[in-house]
């Protein structure tokens, strides 16, 4: 009588499948939380944004555009878009290469920038 040791090609095969079938429910769920990854630092760094240009307003007594003398630097991959001022209020976006939608907020009498809304909330779309 011999003895074999080792596992057979069935069970090797119902391995491999299974693990395929779970690397299937884990990786969508991966990408989607990447996403909102993305999305919510966008929105920070709208935030932060709008934190320096209310310090600079405060001593200056009028928004900028000049992102230097805001002292504003973008997270890794997150691209400011313009950034429009008007006599009492300014609009900005935020896009990055690992999502579709964009970021957006304004504040003030400035123009509502797409997906943005309502003055003062950062909406993405």
């Amino acid at each position: 009588m011999r003895r074999s040791d080792g596992f057979t090609l069935i069970e090797l095969l119902i391995v491999v499948v299974i693990i395929g079938i779970l690397a299937a429910i884990a990786i969508p769920k991966f990408t989607s939380t990447r996403q909102k990854a993305y999305l919510s630092t966008m929105k920070q760094d709208l935030k932060n944004l709008a934190s320096q240009q209310e310090v600079y307003y405060g001593n200056h007594f009028v928004y900028t555009t000049n992102l230097t003398s805001l002292q504003h630097e973008s997270s890794d991959g997150v691209t400011l878009g313009t950034v429009t001022v008007t006599g009492a209020g300014w609009s900005a976006s935020t896009t990055h290469p690992g999502t579709p939608e964009t970021c957006a907020v304004f504040y003030g009498d400035a123009a509502a920038v797409s997906p943005a809304s309502t003055a003062g909330v950062i909406t993405c779309g």
